[in-house]
């Protein structure tokens, strides 16, 4: 009886473990391959952090991950776009936090997309802040954001702002920005920090808000100046210019973050393990050096502890917009 009841157990035992070993299998192996769509084009915060990141998944992951990119409204176009894809992996959704976490406030009904139903959370990848940069354009005597503002005033003709999309965090910043000291500052949208940097270097804008990984290389250069940062505390990759907050603006705080996004109804376990993959990946020595460069912070988050960051900053961002009276046509 105890032979057999053995060999019973032991049979069971072996059936479990092929089963578990089969399903385990099957979902490493689906999908083949991924693309991983950017609202975007190529050259800004998502090249930065995600083409190293491709390269360190490989081993990790065993299927093919691919960057592309899905170009317009802001990111909404890419963002609509994998809210219909199948949810089998083979599609994600990379974008900045403001189309997840501030779109739903800036546009409202306008928005084809609902970011807590359409979407699961899969990984954050990076934490950001937003600059003020002001470049050639701008005088050089003018090194603060006092400065800048008298420079405003007297030059209300060029008093534009460059912000990557409209609605964004970096627009609202100008915007919050504008409101908070009276002057009269038109924001001028683009597609992607990209073209917006080439604008700034080029003299064609005086002062643009945008991510600080894009403006970072040619601030240390000296080709452009970081008037001021959006984080609460001074940040780490320019350690000796101020905060917005201890310049008076304590309202104009600001970090967001990267991540990618898959669409709603993924198998939690796919999500769970693409996401053990890219956390081993962000803490690679080689993804430490790519932070370091470019001004971010990696963010290390599981798939729930991610999602729960989603809310609470879609949360946050609320009751921001309705005090503001911002609109999109602002």
């Amino acid at each position: 009886m105890n032979c057999v009841s053995t060999e019973r157990r032991l049979g069971l035992k072996r059936l479990v473990l092929t089963a578990v070993g089969m399903l385990a299998g099957r979902a490493l192996a689906q999908p083949s391959q991924t693309v991983v769509w950017s609202g975007f084009p190529a050259g800004g915060l998502g090249d930065q952090v995600t083409r190293p990141l491709l390269e360190r998944l490989k081993g990790r992951w065993p299927g093919t991950l691919i960057l592309d990119s899905k170009v317009g409204a802001g990111g909404r176009i890419a963002a609509d776009f994998v809210r219909r894809a199948q949810p089998d992996g083979a599609t994600l959704l990379q974008v900045p936090s403001s189309i997840i976490t501030l779109y739903p406030h800036t546009y409202g009904r306008k928005l084809t997309y609902d970011p807590l139903v359409d979407f699961v959370p899969v990984s954050p990848l990076a934490a950001y802040t937003i600059s003020m940069t002001v470049g050639p354009m701008v005088p050089p005597e003018v090194k603060t954001v006092a400065d800048f503002l008298r420079w405003a005033r007297a030059n209300p003709d060029k008093a534009n702002y460059g912000i990557p999309a409209p609605g964004s965090a970096p627009h609202f910043a100008g915007m919050m920005m504008e409101r908070a000291t009276g002057v009269p500052l038109k924001s001028i949208p683009y597609r992607g920090g990209a073209p917006l940097l080439q604008d700034l270097l080029g003299g064609q804008i005086p002062v643009a808000f945008n991510v600080i990984s894009e403006v970072l290389p040619h601030v240390r250069s000296g080709r452009l100046r970081s008037l001021a940062v959006a984080s609460p505390q001074r940040w780490a990759a320019l350690p000796d210019v101020p905060t917005l907050t201890e310049l008076g603006y304590k309202d104009i705080v600001l970090v967001e973050f990267l991540g990618w996004y898959a669409p709603a109804k993924t198998s939690p376990e796919l999500v769970r393990q693409l996401n053990a993959a890219i956390q081993d990946a962000l803490g690679s020595p080689e993804m430490q050096e790519v932070f370091t460069r470019n001004g971010l912070v990696a963010m290390r988050q599981a798939p729930d502890v991610f999602a729960a960051h989603v809310r609470a900053e879609l949360d946050r961002w609320g009751p921001i917009v309705r005090v503001s009276g911002f609109t999109p046509e602002d």
